[in-house]
């Protein structure tokens, strides 16, 4: 009878070792996907890093290009009266002489900012010399005339028709013209001053013109930004119409203009 009980004893810790052995393979058989899973998860990290350098390259390719346009040549002519020349500040310190410094800073290193102001200046004077300042072949023309004319009480209808002579003149020498406008003091009668300064936005809206709205803006009547004479802006007030009042509106039309060359280049090669 022992070796009966034994023999039980033994097919039947026999039979729970297979038992066991099974389940351990069964177990280890399930756990498998996981380890799939695990092996997936590097890839998607790969995928990640390879893409990286691709926007790298195309920020890199944006930048190039915009440095490109910005190397192209462009001449931007200053024309108008004293208020353009600078009377009163050192050729350094004057409205064309801070913008093309300012531009440099910015980017623009072959910015040509031709000053073409003359004190005294009236629009008849202007149109008269016309063929002598396109010369330049400007891109730009920033023009600010009318204010002498308006102090001296000059019909207003000559005035205007100079003005529009001027810019259509500029318009068929190739060049985009930005019009400041002007006003003045209430001393010709309030009539006379309001007929005056409207003179620039119909002007602009006619003739598809960006428009400098009022050229002094934040600088005329101020008596720390004007000279003694309170009609010429000291070199602070020149600063301070070249980043205010110029830049905002000429920014569009320069980095327009430079577009536009640098496609007429990529074609041409």
């Amino acid at each position: 009878m022992k070796n009966n009980n034994l023999s039980l004893i033994k097919r039947s810790i026999f039979s729970s070792t297979i038992g066991i052995l099974s389940t351990a393979l069964l177990l280890s058989g399930c756990q498998k996907p996981a380890e799939t899973e695990t092996t997936n998860e590097p890839q998607t990290t790969k995928t990640t890093t390879v893409t990286a350098p691709v926007a790298v390259e195309e920020t890199t390719s944006v930048r190039a290009m915009e440095q490109d346009e910005k190397s192209q040549p462009i001449t931007i002519l200053a024309l108008g009266d004293s208020l353009t020349e600078g009377l009163g500040v050192n050729p350094e310190d004057n409205y064309p002489a801070q913008l093309e410094a300012k531009l440099k800073e910015m980017g623009y290193e072959n910015v040509d900012v031709v000053n073409s102001g003359l004190s005294g200046e009236t629009s008849t004077g202007l149109v008269n010399r016309l063929d002598w300042v396109t010369q330049t072949k400007p891109d730009i023309t920033i023009l600010t005339i009318g204010a002498n004319d308006a102090m001296r009480g000059l019909e207003l209808e000559t005035i205007e028709e100079n003005i529009r002579t001027a810019v259509k003149h500029l318009q068929d020498n190739g060049s985009e013209v930005i019009l400041g406008g002007m006003q003045i003091y209430d001393n010709l009668g309030n009539d006379y001053v309001k007929s005056f300064s409207a003179i620039y936005p119909r002007i602009a809206e006619d003739m598809n013109l960006q428009m400098i709205p009022f050229f002094l803006e934040g600088v005329g009547g101020d008596p720390e930004l004007n000279q003694a004479d309170a009609i010429h802006p000291t070199r602070e007030g020149y600063t301070i119409i070249v980043n205010n009042n110029i830049l905002p509106v000429l920014r569009p039309e320069l980095d327009e203009a430079l577009a536009a060359k640098t496609n007429v280049v990529e074609s041409s090669q």
